[in-house]
């Protein structure tokens, strides 16, 4: 069964049944189940499926549509159903679906799926946050199957079930390599134990330099800018895409200085781009919701933006790239990072939330806030997909595919400030020792930096002050990192340079 799949809920009239015409009479109704009903219903049971149903009637509620369902045996497979009559509402309003979820005590849509018939079945599924398979002229198995096979193997669960461990004896080896190098032990600090992470991540001793690299900025918009946590106007996030595509940002400058590979991906900007060459357009949607009102995306686009950040850690490492640097755009994004690192590690907004690009005391509050409004919408249990979903961006939900894809490839992975580390706190938490391939680049001053790199017990390489992002700190790191390999695969050690060692 798929990890991520496991509810189906049916609608009943043109799905399970053979539909009546419209104003039949309860009385009148005669089901004719369509082929293979209670068959299919059986296996997907038998494979463990939790099986639903919900269908649209003006008169009927559940006793009556199950009476109805019971001689063929259907009704029995079916742990929950809900009609419209008993709701209220006709689709393609979700409530009815909703309602079958919370019977079922399912908190996350996207793990189910919806089979109908119809478009507005369609509207209904998406509207709850939930995938859909229409199910045409097959049979209802047919169509679960065809979905499974289109999404079941999706990129970013795929690469998040091939991340392991670093490999201890290759770390235990670097480490005794350390000491027996021309230096008193311990003399090269954090260069010594991040030489020691790179050869644990790379399974040998000395690590090989992780290079080339390539740095990839994901850009996207939020609604909460509507809120006024930001004093530079949404446009700002395309026309900075235009310039990092021509090379005009500090981001650009530093790559070319350490021989860095960019790559610009449009995830979701909410101004129109123009054709820009250098822009890969993956957008998921324009831009999120504001998640002062409401959830910022559905979980269905959540997983959309782990896999186009997936998608783009694969292909850098297919070029041939040995690290993986994280950039990001967008006009409003410490917010919703600060909501994310405050629901992950159970700090307080008031605690994790900073300026961001330059905001007095009054916007301050006010971010605090909107933060704090949002949370109270979160079960105290809400996993972190619908975490993300909840308060997050789109451009972070593609770093944390990112970094995870990185990870399961087997490359070091160097995280910029705030919003690279917020996605790195939801990478974690939905793949667990994620966090061991990668390296902090610096300290942000966003107090939300630092909460969440205390959570992860990570120790940034630099502490410069930065708050630009754009992948910028994680750029100015790069160079000590590949020094780190450089240093246990090139300097001597005592008994080869015949240098005597008191530490013996």
């Amino acid at each position: 069964m798929p990890a991520l799949l496991d509810t189906i809920i049916f609608d009943i009239g043109g799905t399970l049944v053979v539909e009546a015409e419209p104003a039949t009479p309860t009385d009148w109704l005669d089901v004719v189940l369509r082929p293979r009903v209670v068959e299919d219903l059986s296996e997907l049971a038998d494979a463990g499926y939790r099986l639903a149903a919900a269908t649209n009637t003006a008169t009927m509620g559940e006793d009556e549509v199950r009476a109805l369902l019971s001689p063929s045996g259907v009704s029995r497979l079916l742990e929950a159903l809900a009609t419209s009559a008993q709701v209220g509402v006709d689709k393609p309003n979700p409530a009815v679906l909703l309602a079958v979820l919370e019977r079922l005590g399912v908190t996350d849509p996207a793990r189910a799926l919806y089979v109908g018939d119809r478009d507005i079945d369609e509207a209904a599924a998406v509207a709850a946050g939930m995938a859909f398979a229409p199910v045409g002229v097959g049979t209802v198995r047919a169509a679960v199957d065809g979905w499974i096979e289109a999404n079941a193997g999706s990129r970013f669960a795929a690469a998040a079930a091939a991340v392991h461990p670093p490999d201890p004896r290759a770390a235990a080896a670097a480490a005794d390599l350390q000491d027996r190098l021309t230096k008193p032990r311990g003399s090269l600090g954090r260069l010594e134990s991040i030489g020691i992470q790179l050869a644990g991540l790379a399974g040998v001793s000395p690590p090989p330099v992780p290079a080339p690299a390539t740095v990839t900025i994901f850009a996207g918009d939020h609604g909460v800018h509507a809120e006024g946590v930001s004093p530079w106007p949404q446009e700002v996030t395309a026309q900075m895409v235009a310039n990092f595509a021509t090379g005009g940002a500090a981001v650009n400058v530093l790559a070319r200085h350490s021989g860095v590979g960019v790559v610009v991906v449009d995830v979701g900007v909410a101004t129109p781009l123009l054709a820009t060459e250098g822009v890969v357009e993956r957008r998921v949607r324009p831009g999120t919701a504001n998640l002062a009102t409401g959830p910022a995306m559905t979980v269905v686009e959540a997983r959309q933006a782990l896999d186009v950040g997936t998608e783009f850690a694969e292909a850098a490492v297919g070029r041939g790239a040995r690290c993986l640097i994280t950039g990001d755009m967008g006009i409003a994004n410490t917010t919703p990072s600060a909501a994310l690192i405050a629901a992950v590690t159970g700090r307080r907004p008031a605690e994790v939330t900073g300026r961001g690009a330059g905001i007095d005391d009054a916007t301050l509050a006010l971010k605090i806030e909107v933060i704090e409004t949002a949370l109270s919408r979160l079960a105290a249990d809400a996993d972190p997909l619908t975490v993300l979903a909840e308060v997050g961006g789109l451009e972070i939900a593609a770093l944390a595919g990112y970094i995870v894809a990185g990870a399961a490839a087997g490359v070091p992975v160097v995280v910029d400030g705030v919003i690279a580390i917020a996605a790195l706190v939801v990478a974690e938490a939905l793949v667990p020792g994620t966090s061991a391939w990668c390296v902090a680049g610096h300290r942000s001053v966003e107090p939300g930096a630092t909460a969440a790199l205390a959570h992860l017990r990570m120790e940034p390489v630099l502490e410069l002050g930065l708050r630009l992002g754009e992948g910028t700190g994680a750029l100015l790191a790069l160079p000590i990192v590949q020094a780190a390999a450089q240093i246990l695969g090139e300097m001597a050690t005592f008994d080869s340079a015949g240098v005597a060692d008191k530490q013996a």
